[in-house]
């Protein structure tokens, strides 16, 4: 009774949803956003277990059998791997909309002149809107760190403040006292402490640092911008909504 009853941000516990917002719920609205995807040849990333993954488009999209279909290579390595697994995560832009969905029910069906890949149409999609462009900028006690190995030195572990965080990447302060890096050095995984309980970690991309016009003692350091190469969607939901909840602060204390 309480499946038929629950509110939509509710999950099936009866505890509190944090995803409920993102989740596309009706029925034909989830049909409208696939047929969106099929009808514009959107480019589509699958990806499966052991970091398998290809991009494709979908070919067809049958609500009467309650099935889709992406264009498939039969011999490709990464494919094998998800029909393997019977599992994998789309993930697909609709301008400036992301969608992701869960595949499952996996079958690769051939033909003399093609092949694709079928599944079951998705129970769930859930939709975020891009928001690179907006950026966190950290300050306080709270604010996040950034640990790491230092490139050059993997023996040196670095815990670096973060100054700004956006989908798109992130700004670390490097004090003096650490050996300096290059514009366009990777800095390998980064695990990001957001806060006490959430944290996430993710592959970076230095691509631009510089130094404070006339530092004084307490500021001698280094700015460093980074882009994340690339943020997983796992780490990204997480990030996602710590940005969400950052914007949501900042425009209640603009009210008092």
């Amino acid at each position: 009774m309480f499946q038929d009853t629950r509110p939509a941000d509710l999950d099936a516990a009866g505890a509190s949803d944090r995803w409920a917002e993102f989740r596309v719920t009706h029925p034909q609205e989830r049909l409208r956003l696939l047929r969106e995807l099929r009808d514009g040849a959107a480019q589509i990333s699958l990806s499966g277990p052991g970091g398998a993954a290809f991009g494709t488009t979908l070919w067809a999209v049958d609500d009467t059998q309650g099935r889709i279909a992406f264009n498939a290579d039969a011999d490709s390595p990464a494919l094998a791997r998800m029909l393997d697994a019977d599992e994998a995560v789309a993930v697909a832009y609709l301008e400036s909309v992301k969608l992701q969905f869960e595949l499952q029910g996996l079958v690769l069906v051939r033909t003399p002149h093609a092949s694709a890949l079928q599944c079951r149409l998705p129970a769930e999609i859930y939709r975020f809107q891009r928001r690179n462009a907006y950026r966190v900028r950290t300050s306080g006690r709270s604010e996040p760190t950034a640990r790491l190995r230092h490139p050059a030195i993997p023996d040196m572990q670095l815990a670096l403040r973060v100054l700004d965080l956006s989908i798109g990447g992130c700004a670390l302060w490097l004090p003096h006292d650490v050996p300096p890096l290059q514009e366009g050095t990777r800095l390998g995984e980064v695990q990001v402490e957001l806060d006490n309980d959430t944290r996430f970690t993710a592959p970076a991309l230095l691509q631009h640092a510089s130094t404070p016009g006339e530092p004084t003692r307490s500021d001698r350091g280094m700015r460093m911008g980074c882009q994340w190469s690339p943020l997983a969607a796992a780490a990204e939901r997480v990030l996602q909504r710590w940005i969400d909840q950052a914007q949501k602060r900042r425009r209640l204390l603009s009210l008092k």
